[in-house]
């Protein structure tokens, strides 16, 4: 059972930096993600202005504060 979430964040940020891909080899890992997505349906979206209303509002909430 995972007790400390911040340690092993830190250790899979660690593994990621020391993992140095190839153009060829992140080319077929992002080919691989887009297939999967395909594959479970969440992309193409269906209709890409679904739900902009509530989009627009959190922006403009998000960035009266700035």
């Amino acid at each position: 059972m995972l007790k400390n979430g911040k340690l092993l964040s830190n250790f899979e940020r660690e593994q990621i930096r020391a993992e140095k891909l190839t153009y060829a080899e992140a080319w077929r890992l992002v080919n691989a993600m887009w297939q999967e997505a395909r594959t479970l349906g969440v992309i193409p979206l269906k209709d890409p202005l679904e739900d902009i209303e509530t989009d627009i509002r959190i922006a403009r909430i998000l960035n009266q504060n700035v």
